[in-house]
Order: C-alpha cells, then sequence, then structure tokens
C-alpha cells in the first residue's frame, strides 16, 4: 500500500539536539497549519512560536518537567480564539480544528526532516502565563520541533480490521 512517506515516517520525537531551526522552515510548518481544514472555515486559531531558550525553559516546568520541551529548537502553542463555537453534531470545534492543524504541521515537520512531538501534559494556566496568552483563548495543544538526537523504533498499530468496518460497525 502506498502512503506518503512522512506519514509512514513520522514518529514522537523527545529526544532533541541543540541545533537551531531556520525561520523559513519554521515559518512553514506555520504555513501548513494556517492551510489545514477547520469547521465552517472559521480558522478559529492562533499559532505562537516559541524559539528562545528560557522561555522553552519555563515552558518545560509548565509540562510538568519533561525535558524535550526545553531542549527542542522550537514550541508551538497551538490556540484556540473560539472556544464556544459547537458543530451542528453538537461537539465543540476547536478540538477536532486544533487537532487537524496539529497533523500538518507534523507532516510538514516531518517533511523537513525535522521531529516533532505533539505535547498534550501542561498547567494551561501556567502556559497561558508565560506566553501571554489572554484569558479567554485557550492552548489545546503544544508542539516540540527540532533535529532528532534518536529516533524511536515505530509504535505497533492495531490491525486494520480492528479499527475499520465498510458500510456498518
Amino acid at each position: 500500500m502506498e502512503m506518503l512517506p512522512e506519514i509512514v515516517n513520522r514518529r514522537s520525537i523527545r529526544a532533541y539536539t541543540p541545533e537551531e531551526v531556520e525561520r523559513a522552515v519554521l515559518d512553514r510548518i506555520v504555513e501548513a497549519g494556517r492551510r489545514a481544514p477547520s469547521a465552517k472555515n472559521r480558522q478559529a486559531w492562533r499559532f505562537v512560536v516559541i524559539t528562545n531558550r528560557e522561555t522553552r525553559l519555563k515552558l518545560q516546568e509548565a509540562c510538568f518537567g519533561q525535558e524535550y520541551i526545553g531542549e527542542a529548537a522550537a514550541v508551538f502553542a497551538l490556540c484556540t480564539t473560539n472556544v464556544e463555537y459547537k458543530m451542528p453534531n453538537d461537539q465543540y470545534s476547536h478540538p477536532v480544528d486544533i487537532g487537524i492543524a496539529s497533523a500538518f504541521m507534523m507532516l510538514q515537520a516531518e517533511h523537513e526532516k525535522l521531529g516533532c512531538c505533539a505535547v498534550t501534559t501542561f498547567n494551561e494556566p501556567d502556559v497561558k502565563s508565560i506566553l501571554s496568552i489572554p484569558y479567554k483563548m485557550r492552548v489545546v495543544m503544544l508542539l516540540t520541533v527540532g533535529r532528532p538526537a534518536e529516533v524511536p523504533e515505530p509504535t505497533e498499530r492495531l490491525p486494520r480490521e480492528r479499527i475499520v468496518g465498510y458500510e456498518h460497525w
């Protein structure tokens, strides 16, 4: 089965080299998120890119000491500007929208030969304070990006027959 190499090769990277990542590369990752689809094309997001080491180390503490947060060349805070909007299926749109945007960003990072990891273990009030994020905004997810110091083996995936049904459950 042919798949995009970025999908096949992507791993969650939790160890980075100290090498910096060029601004143009970070901009392309942001652009990938910006181009992601969203509910009713609302694009209710804001991406904060953090490259300053001191700020990344503060974020590391807000992420309960996870060292790879401070090691990464950049951390992206994926925020929503509209936490109240519900789609017609009665589900909030922002977790879906940010999830799609983050997937686009992770695949662009992989295309750039960078490592990336989605981070959802953090103290949101602390992250918001560190990054001066307005009170009504939500930080849904963080992404770490950088040059991998090590690339783990692929994680096991469930067999297709356990997760797919055609025409019915």
